[in-house]
């Protein structure tokens, strides 16, 4: 390993850590001002209303959310060179993992940008259309922005890299058998929670309604336990 590829590695390693630990913050707020993720799902009107309700804390709140995750774009990057000089037949998982950050970070600006105008709309209007109208437009917007785009796709494209990433870390060296396994069993319990986007169009399609937030926590434990693995290699072997 040369000087470069060390640097790389430390460099994706501190990256991965700061974004894994960054994105807790705003999570554990949102929980317990937003009773999120629950309120994903809750009665449209209801959450526009405890939006608004939420002032601009809440907003700043969502805008962090959404940022504090950037750090991960130059890790995917820096992590994908590391790998594609040892498996290059996987170089397409750094894309697939770079399209499921930036679909992600979209959805959740949905939240600073869009759903603030239409909660302002729908609380402070006495006029009963226009408050449908301010749901509807809500619904529409979190099924394509929230459903499809940040949850499906995100979530769907960062389980394709975790599984390709997760197998060439292992046959280069980089992670042991226990991480790697790691992250595939994250990985299959994050894909058991596509089952509750699909109930949102398909009411009786079965959920397993733990597996959201086991699957992103088993996820961001990996992605801080790869972290720290690439900091200490890159670190060590300088």
């Amino acid at each position: 390993m040369n000087t470069s590829e060390k640097t790389w590695l430390a460099r994706a390693g501190q990256l991965l850590i700061a974004g894994g630990l960054l994105l807790l913050i705003p999570y554990a707020i949102l929980t317990s001002t937003f009773d999120y993720p629950d309120s994903l799902r809750a009665e449209p009107g209801a959450v526009l209303s405890r939006f608004h309700a939420g002032g601009a804390s809440l907003i700043w709140t969502w805008l962090a959310f959404a940022l504090v995750g950037l750090p991960l774009i130059p890790a995917y990057v820096l992590l994908g060179q590391w790998v594609d000089k040892r498996e290059p037949t996987v170089r397409w998982a750094t894309t697939v993992g770079l399209i499921g950050l930036v679909v992600q970070l979209i959805g959740l600006l949905r939240w600073v940008f869009v759903v603030p105008v239409l909660a302002r709309i729908f609380v402070t209007t006495d006029r009963e259309a226009v408050r449908e109208a301010a749901r509807l437009a809500f619904i529409t917007i979190h099924q394509y922005g929230g459903v499809l785009l940040g949850e499906h796709m995100g979530q769907l494209f960062t389980i394709v890299w975790t599984v390709a990433l997760a197998g060439a870390l292992g046959r280069a060296g980089l992670l042991n058998r226990g991480w790697v396994w790691l992250g595939y069993v994250a990985s299959a319990i994050y894909l058991l929670a596509q089952a509750e986007l699909l109930a949102t169009v398909l009411p009786t399609f079965p959920v397993w309604n733990p597996a959201g937030f086991l699957g992103s926590t088993l996820w961001l434990i990996w992605l801080i336990g790869l972290g720290l693995r690439c900091w200490q290699v890159g670190r060590v072997e300088k």
